[in-house]
């Protein structure tokens, strides 16, 4: 079957700016004028630079949108754009989590229902030809990385006949990416990640305007933390079946997006582990002895925080942890966020960290909503944020 041709004339177009098979992409141009903003080329059609793809041209704002990771479709329901995402990872755990959090935004809510994973049964190329997207937001990298049938020239291919490819997957721990893209690899934080997500639905107004609330929020918490020598230490782990697989909270990448503006002494900081995350054993934990178990996933369907505190208690190393003992093993939030996520996470952690500076936090019971925060007491507007997801305001007032 000639793929290129049957699904080649699309409405879609596509310019990547060359990956040579088996060579680099060529690196997107941060300061090109025009081309990360998503600015128009008089025909309607624009440009969004980004690495490791490089420059990108669409003729339309996408109506359909591979998605894998929640960042996207938070991006995506942030910008108004959330009935455009036609898969999603994990989507009940993804989706109810993400609704957990918009459960305290008047107005707005995503609908995962239906939508399948993209990355159950690995990526192929006929998956992307058959679901004919107008985006694919996953990064070429994460593809080579992951898939083994995948080369250079199989990422050009779909990116020509089919549709860009969108993402950094490796700006989450700024991890090492494909040798295809060794020379070309950037890393975004993640506001810097949602505002090329804004470009290519052409969302600069929505974008500026949460981008706005984010740093009014971010400099209340700055302002108001603790001397470093007054704050607890905390380790970032998830419980596993005899071990804990770890994260350290002030490193760089967009991961620790809620973890490293807080600023707290990382538990685990001297342990090291050469993937994306590590797996410590309850020794090495009870000799850390953190005053704070942020668990990670918590929030999420996949983990009741009150099985966890239980088996911790009703273990001979976990119940002698200061953290258990003193009731500070608390519900966090999912690696995979966006921006609205990490402004619910960031308060989140803030109130778990430091309940003097910025107010108890209410505890979060399995399988229910973001608790009710008292007004006085957020950290953020929610009707702020709601008007700006709806459209009502892009002002970000």
């Amino acid at each position: 079957m000639d793929t290129t041709r049957q699904f080649g004339s699309s409405r879609r177009t596509f310019v990547t700016a060359g990956i040579a098979a088996g060579g680099a992409a060529l690196a997107g141009c941060i300061g090109d004028t025009g081309s990360e903003n998503g600015n128009g080329s008089g025909d309607g059609s624009y440009t969004v630079s980004m690495a490791p793809m490089g420059e990108m041209e669409f003729d339309a704002v996408p109506e359909d949108a591979f998605v894998t990771f929640t960042q996207y479709a938070d991006m995506a329901v942030a910008l108004g754009h959330g009935d455009a995402v036609s898969t999603l990872f994990a989507p009940e755990m993804s989706g109810t989590t993400m609704n957990k959090f918009y459960e305290r935004l008047p107005g707005v809510s995503f609908d995962w229902e239906g939508l399948e994973n993209p990355l159950e049964n690995g990526v192929t190329k006929e998956q992307l030809y058959g679901a004919e997207s107008d985006v694919h937001f996953l990064d070429p990298s994460y593809v080579l990385t992951t898939q083994n049938d995948w080369d250079a020239s199989d990422i050009e291919e779909i990116a020509d006949t089919v549709a860009p490819w969108v993402g950094s997957y490796h700006s989450g721990v700024h991890s090492e990416p494909a040798d295809a893209y060794a020379d070309s690899y950037e890393y975004y934080t993640l506001w810097e990640l949602f505002e090329k997500v804004a470009a290519v639905f052409q969302e600069r107004e929505r974008y500026e305007a949460l981008r706005g609330v984010y740093e009014d929020t971010l400099s209340r918490i700055e302002s108001d933390l603790p001397p470093e020598d007054e704050r607890p230490t905390v380790a970032r782990v998830t419980l596993g079946d005899g071990v804990f697989y770890s994260y350290h909270l002030n490193t760089p990448g967009f991961w620790q997006a809620e973890t490293r503006p807080l600023g707290a002494r990382d538990a685990l900081a001297d342990v090291e582990w050469s993937g994306d995350w590590g797996t410590v054993s309850y020794e090495t934990m009870l000799e850390a002895d953190p005053d704070v178990v942020l668990h990670l996933w918590g929030i999420t369907s996949s983990y009741a925080i009150g099985d966890i505190r239980q088996r911790l208690e009703s273990h001979a190393a976990g119940s002698e942890l200061a953290a258990v003992q003193n009731d500070r093993v608390v519900a966090s939030g999912m690696r995979y966020q966006g921006p609205i996520m990490n402004l619910f996470q960031l308060e989140m952690t803030a109130k778990q960290l430091y309940p003097e500076q910025f107010g108890t936090w209410p505890g979060y019971e399995s399988g229910q909503p973001y608790p009710e925060i008292p007004e006085d007491e957020r950290l953020f507007d929610r009707e702020r944020v709601a008007n700006v997801v709806s459209g009502a305001a892009t002002d970000g007032q």
